[in-house]
């Protein structure tokens, strides 16, 4: 699919690669990257042949953070542009997997796709922080999504700070999954992609509606939700197709129906 000022968008084996592609200025969150990152985002979520999402930046860099000359949510042509926090929920509410492959550069609101994607893989050598502070700001609306990844612990020091840190201090910090040199970045992050097409559809969106519901609940509420869950998940025709899989050593139709590479 071809790209726009802003944005690249590709669909490779299963999944949609969003490409922040402002390099000149580090591809910073500026108000038309934001909406075009929404929009594709949505778009998606629309096509049935996209099983997951991934979200990078050109390099050198991921994201700077806000552009501070046109930040996201500005009006622009007299139209309000959608703001950061509909993107950072748009990720969280996906039923699709987000994957952040943090190439470069993750700097202040930049770490809020960090924060808020499902899988991240990072660059060994990517420098990061959360310097907002230096700014004389806040890591306001990012703490949302990155406390719950980072702690208070992590997160107290780096917020007063707004020291930097790599992406293997990030994965030591439970931000990221796995670090990796940058030129295996690409294939690092298809080889997850790959894992994740492997899983049914359906049960891919439920694992991640499990992940973010279960930690809510109490233990007794828990055990009752999941046992309801998982008694709905045995009854479902994908699990049927599943489990007739396995015992006839194929692969079930949703592997066999993958589409070839594009990347």
């Amino acid at each position: 699919m071809p790209g726009t000022e802003a944005t690249l968008y590709e669909v490779g084996t299963g999944a949609a690669w969003i490409t922040l592609n402002r390099p000149e200025n580090r591809n910073a969150l500026s108000a038309v990257l934001v909406n075009e990152l929404f929009d594709h985002i949505q778009d998606a979520l629309a096509d049935d042949a996209v099983r997951s999402i991934v979200i990078t930046g050109a390099d050198p860099a991921f994201c700077a953070g806000a552009d501070l000359k046109s930040p996201p949510g500005e009006i622009i042509d007299g139209q309000r542009t959608v703001p950061y926090t509909d993107v950072l929920n748009a990720i969280l509410e996906s039923p699709k997997p987000v994957i952040a492959a943090v190439n470069g550069a993750a700097f202040a609101g930049g770490l809020g796709l960090v924060g808020a994607a499902d899988i991240v893989l990072m660059a060994e050598e990517a420098q990061c922080s959360f310097s907002e502070v230096r700014i004389g700001v806040i890591p306001a609306v990012i703490s949302v999504v990155c406390l719950p990844k980072l702690g208070v612990h992590h997160g107290m020091k780096l917020f007063l700070t707004g020291e930097r840190f790599n992406g293997t201090q990030a994965v030591t910090m439970g931000l990221a999954h796995r670090a990796v040199p940058r030129a295996l970045l690409t294939a690092a992050v298809q080889k997850e992609v790959d894992m994740i097409n492997l899983g049914g559809p359906i049960a891919v969106t439920e694992c991640k509606k499990l992940v973010r519901r279960v930690p809510e609940l109490s233990i007794e509420e828990g055990f009752e939700v999941t046992s309801e869950w998982s008694g709905r998940m045995f009854r479902s025709d994908e699990a049927a197709e599943g489990m007739a899989a396995f015992r006839e050593k194929r692969k079930p139709s949703w592997v066999e129906d993958a589409s070839p590479s594009a990347r």
